[in-house]
């Protein structure tokens, strides 16, 4: 059931390169009847879902696939997985609803987003670090040609930018993963095995070494400061539903990396280096948030809002390094916290660069100063637009709220040193109420001018992000329940 999910999105997207004479209008339908029995599929998954406990995967498949390394076809979800893939299924299906009027070679838009879905899929849910490596990999050669083939501006530099960066993060991680390997006893590349048996637990330095080298692979792919450079250009060039995929699902893939990968199997070289972490956590929150509130742009102020909003992940996972037998409980809210926000911070980023689309499909520019009084011409986009505002921002009632108070809540107390990243909330407040006033209050004037409103394509595309960001705001238990057995077993690990 789990390879299909996986592999189902590949296997259409094989069947629309071979088969030329499909037209354009049925490769876009196409797309999103797949992509929709897909999110299906992981629905089910989510309503079978029982928790495994102890660490155990549910849905696990596992063959030989190079045996004389170790490594296998290992697939698995647990709480920690399950909400991305579900998060990942949902962003496609928005994406392809998104792009059922484009008219840039849809079959091969098509073809290449369904490659990327099973390339992102196949990152949360493999077990093995091998196959974790290839879907990694994969997911950066998909964006590549996202951006360098249906960008704007200069999305050819953009792009390669975007790969050099983030393909030299992969190498690093590679070096980590070979580390990984050398360093166990039953030299293995199984997840499940190297968490229950971490290697270098007598050799702090060569562990040390080890989760550099994973460290600077994730980082740059989450990513955080000072790793994050190729992030703005990539957004500002890159199409709307491209940026959506890659500040919803592929950002993600560095933070989830974090919990799944770098705090169970280098547990003592975690916990030395926690403080830095945190410290990294902490200006990441701040220059993220700064630098948004001095951008003009509105796609590149969204981008850098990703920096802020991901610095909070990395912020709670090195805040839960931080061993104290009197915190346990809080550090297992804030791991809880940093899941809830990458499931957040996709649905609200998401919907964020879909608006920012249709300011571009519109009048063809990001210019915040070239807008003005768009409420009037155009009242569901703005309405649109400050829900998703302060969704962002983090107001009460919505997913980000609870993220980022389970991450303080279960941060300050351990870690008193991350309370200097509160004032990054307030300076994402007001960076949203200035764009807001800036863009929709006041008379009508410039590119706001004969602005057509939100159609029911985009409306239909749009809306299930907001409510879900509602719905996890208001009634988060049915997340909670699944995510929370998932962090108490990685701190476990951790502290060993």
């Amino acid at each position: 059931m789990l390879s299909l999910v996986i592999f189902l999105p590949v296997l259409a997207a094989i069947v629309l390169a071979v088969m030329p004479r499909i037209t354009d209008a049925a490769a876009r339908w196409s797309w999103l009847v797949v992509t929709l029995l897909d999110l299906a599929l992981v629905v089910g998954l989510w309503v079978s879902y029982r928790d495994p406990g102890a660490g155990g995967l549910a849905f696990e498949e596992q063959l030989p696939w190079i045996p004389n390394v170790g490594s296998s076809y290992h697939l698995g979800l647990d709480g920690l997985s399950l909400p991305l893939v579900a998060l990942t299924s949902l962003i496609f299906v928005v994406c392809a609803v998104f792009a059922l009027r484009d008219t840039d070679r849809p079959r091969s838009q098509a073809a290449l987003f369904l490659f990327l879905q099973t390339a992102s899929l196949g990152v949360f849910a493999a077990q093995d670090l091998i196959l974790f490596f290839v879907f990694f990999d994969l997911s950066i050669v998909g964006m590549y040609f996202v951006i360098a083939g249906w960008g704007h501006g200069n999305a050819a530099r953009s792009a390669l930018k975007f790969f050099l960066y983030t393909f030299l993060g992969s190498l690093a991680l590679l070096v980590g993963f070979i580390g990984l390997y050398l360093g166990s006893e039953a030299k293995t590349f199984d997840m499940v095995e190297l968490a229950q048996n971490p290697p270098f637990g007598d050799q702090p330095v060569v562990g040390g070494l080890v989760l550099a080298a994973v460290f600077i692979g994730l980082a740059i792919k989450t990513p955080t400061f000072p790793f994050h450079t190729w992030l703005p250009p990539a957004h500002t060039d890159a199409p709307a539903i491209g940026s959506v995929v890659l500040a919803s699902i592929l950002l993600k893939m560095g933070t989830y990396g974090f919990v799944r990968i770098a705090m169970p199997m280098l547990p003592d070289a975690w916990r030395d280096w926690a403080w830095l972490i945190v410290v990294i956590g902490v200006i990441s929150v701040l220059y993220g948030a700064l630098v948004a509130l001095a951008q003009t742009d509105f796609k590149r102020m969204i981008a850098y809002t990703s920096v802020n909003h991901m610095g909070y992940v990395v912020l709670a996972v090195g805040a839960a390094g931080v061993v104290s037998d009197s915190a346990a409980q809080a550090r297992e809210v804030a791991i809880t916290g940093a899941v809830v926000q990458m499931v957040s911070h996709g649905l609200i980023t998401g919907a964020l660069f879909l608006l920012a689309g249709v300011l571009y499909d519109r009048k063809g520019s990001y210019d915040i100063g070239s807008y003005g009084g768009l409420a009037a011409p155009a009242p569901r986009y703005a309405a649109f637009f400050v829900v998703a505002a302060f969704a962002s921002l983090g107001l009460p009632g919505f997913s980000g709220f609870i993220a980022e108070f389970q991450i303080f809540a279960g941060s300050i107390g351990p870690v008193p040193l991350t309370a200097f990243a509160l004032p990054g909330i307030l300076i994402t407040a007001a960076m949203f109420l200035r764009a807001l006033q800036r863009m929709l209050m006041g008379e009508t004037r410039g590119l706001s001018d004969g602005f057509h409103d939100l159609d029911r394509r985009e409306i239909i595309a749009i809306a299930p992000l907001l409510l879900l960001a509602v719905i996890i705001g208001i009634v988060p238990r049915f997340l909670l329940d699944v995510i929370e057995p998932a962090s108490s077993v990685v701190i476990e690990l951790v502290s060993r």
